[in-house]
C-alpha cells in the first residue's frame, strides 16, 4: 500500500467513520506494528494488547486523523511509547532500545537481489543478528520497513545523525562479514 492510499484511507476513516477503510489501514499495519511491539516487550501476547489498543484509540478519535501527515510514522512512534510506557510500570531497568530482539525479515526479491547467492544471504543474516540492539533496530526500520533516517529519528526519538552513524556502523560491520567494498556498492546507497 503506497503513502496516498493510505492516505485516503485515512481521510475516509477520519470524515466518514468508513469501517473497511479502517480494516484496511489495520490489516496493513498491525503485523509490522505487532513485531516492533514483541521486539520491545518480548512477549507476544502483551504486544497484541497493546496494539489492540492504540487501534482503539485510533478508531474513537478518528477525526484527529486529517492532522497526522505521515500514519505510519505516527503508529510506530505510537507503539514505541506504548511499550516504552509499559515497560516502566513494569519497572523495566533498561532501555528497551538497547534490548530490542530484532529478527530480518527475508529481503524483498527484485532482479538485483537475486544475484546474491544463498550463502552470502546467510553471511548477511549472521551479520546483522550480531548487531547491537540498538543498531539492528535502526537497520530493520530503514532498511526492511522502508523508513527514511529522519522518520527512525522520530519514531525512536534520537537524532538523525545518531541514525547515520549507527546505519554506517551497521553497513560497515554487514560489508565486512562478507567481504564487500562499500564504497563500489550501489545497494547500500546512503538514504535520506
Amino acid at each position: 500500500m503506497d503513502q496516498h492510499e493510505i492516505y485516503v484511507l485515512q481521510q475516509r476513516v477520519a470524515l466518514l467513520a468508513d469501517q473497511p477503510a479502517y480494516k484496511r489501514l489495520y490489516n496493513f499495519f498491525y503485523p509490522m506494528l505487532l513485531r516492533f511491539a514483541c521486539s520491545l516487550v518480548k512477549n507476544k501476547e502483551v504486544a497484541e494488547e497493546l496494539m489492540a489498543d492504540i487501534f482503539i484509540r485510533i478508531w474513537q478519535h478518528r477525526n484527529e486523523l486529517t492532522e497526522i501527515k505521515n500514519l505510519k510514522v505516527y503508529l510506530y512512534t505510537a507503539a514505541k511509547n506504548q511499550c516504552v510506557n509499559y515497560l516502566k510500570k513494569r519497572k523495566w531497568s533498561e532501555d528497551p532500545l538497547c534490548t530490542a530482539e530484532v529478527h530480518l525479515m527475508k529481503f524483498n526479491v527484485d532482479p538485483e537481489q537475486l544475484m546474491i547467492t544463498a550463502e552470502m544471504m546467510r553471511g548477511i543474516e549472521q551479520a546483522v543478528d550480531s548487531l547491537p540492539p540498538r543498531c539492528k533496530l535502526i537497520f530493520q526500520l530503514i532498511r526492511e520497513q522502508g523508513f527514511r533516517n529522519k522518520d527512525v529519528a522520530e519514531i525512536l526519538g534520537i537524532s538523525v545523525n545518531t541514525i547515520d552513524v549507527q546505519l554506517a556502523i551497521a553497513i560497515k560491520r554487514i560489508s565486512k562479514a562478507i567481504n564487500l567494498d562499500v564504497s563500489n556498492t550501489r545497494g547500500f546507497k546512503k538514504i535520506k
